[in-house]
């Protein structure tokens, strides 16, 4: 099997990557703290290039070509919130959508329209029903309930909500955010950088995502999806964090010599390079999955637990290895780390992953001598 990228996807990469060149640490902790969280020239930049389109129709590119994409935002920690305010909600409206409702990711991949896909609520693990509710009002629907957290839910124009069905099943809707109508949200930063809402429901009204039917199966390739994305950006942050602390330890010096004349300390590092192939691996299969037509939540699973436990071992030596500066704001180190956290936590800690695939083990065959 040929793992190597073509050449139209390496030009992806690179171009995404000289876009995103700008963010240093500074104008990152500006851009973070600023109304939006991230910058719309940026924005608009990667829609020039065609990245918030990537996966809606067979000739905008697949997962591998989100999968280089994402690689670069997590290299670069950009703000943009690439995933969650386009890639993941608009492969929902591609698949289940109408033809009119399919003509918003136009807006979408031109940088003219936000999406938020708002799925969690307080309270919900897992794959368990969702408390919001969709009623009939007239020849319409309305919603009512309580979405949080939404990934890009401050800034959205469209939300892509779950909500019970009366008579059974998770159907998904559209919502005019903009608008206002029913919809109260509450922004908020969250501790590595990124930023989403709280979303209250009142007799919102909402337009069935293709039709009111059960969408379980919708769902779950959704969050799978968002999975495999999330795995690509913690590599890229990975493969950052792990230069950044190389270039420290050849640099840094003590009693005399640089650090990377310390034996203890090259066989740390050599240990962070062997966590972080074990994740690429690993994001690759996710990727590779998905573009093969296997959207499963097994392989999802294994795959976010080792990008989690490599995540995790390459933050804490990152920071181990930098001392005292790699916790300062001013320092890009601390804030990898703590993206790397989040990425780990969202969908589902490690643990979580690990219980997803101990529920699995009935499904194998046991080999007996």
């Amino acid at each position: 099997m040929d793992f190597q990228l073509t050449d139209e996807q390496n030009l992806l990469a690179d171009t995404t990557r000289d876009l995103l060149s700008g963010y240093d640490t500074e104008k990152r902790n500006k851009m973070v703290e600023s109304e939006s969280g991230f910058d719309r020239q940026v924005w608009g930049q990667l829609a020039e290039i065609g990245v918030l389109g990537l996966g809606f129709d067979e000739d905008s590119g697949g997962q591998i070509e989100i999968m280089v994409v994402l690689n670069e935002i997590g290299r670069r920690l950009a703000p943009e919130p690439v995933l969650h305010g386009a890639l993941a909600p608009g492969a929902i409206i591609a698949e289940q959508g109408t033809d009119a409702q399919r003509a918003l990711l136009d807006d979408v991949a031109a940088g003219q329209r936000i999406l938020a896909f708002a799925h969690f609520e307080p309270g919900l693990r897992g794959s368990g029903p969702v408390k919001t509710t969709a009623t009939r009002s007239g020849d319409g629907w309305v919603l009512s309930g309580t979405k949080n957290p939404v990934l890009a839910g401050d800034v959205a124009d469209t939300l892509v909500v779950s909500a019970a069905l009366p008579d059974g099943g998770t159907g998904l809707f559209l919502v005019d955010a903009a608008d206002g109508t029913g919809v109260a949200r509450t922004g908020y930063r969250t501790f590595d950088g990124q930023r989403g809402a709280q979303i209250l429901l009142d007799s919102t009204p909402a337009e069935p995502l293709g039709e009111a039917v059960d969408a379980g199966e919708a769902i779950t390739r959704a969050l799978v999806r968002i999975s495999a994305g999330l795995c690509a950006e913690a590599v890229g942050a990975m493969e950052e964090s792990l230069r950044l602390t190389t270039d420290y330890l050849k640099s840094r010096k003590q009693f005399g010599v640089t650090l990377s004349k310390f034996q203890t300390l090259t066989q740390r590092a050599a240990d962070m390079y062997m966590s972080l192939e074990l994740a690429r691996s690993m994001g690759v299969y996710a990727a590779m999955s998905i573009a093969d037509g296997q959207l499963d939540p097994v392989i999802a699973a294994r795959s976010k637990l080792q990008i989690g436990r490599s995540g995790r071992h390459i933050s804490q030596e990152s920071i181990q290895l930098h001392g005292g500066i790699g916790v300062t704001a001013e320092y890009p180190i601390g804030h990898y780390a703590a993206r790397l956290t989040a990425i780990e936590h969202t969908l589902g800690s490690s643990t979580d992953q690990l219980h997803t695939l101990i529920g699995q083990l009935d499904s194998y065959q046991i080999v007996t001598l």
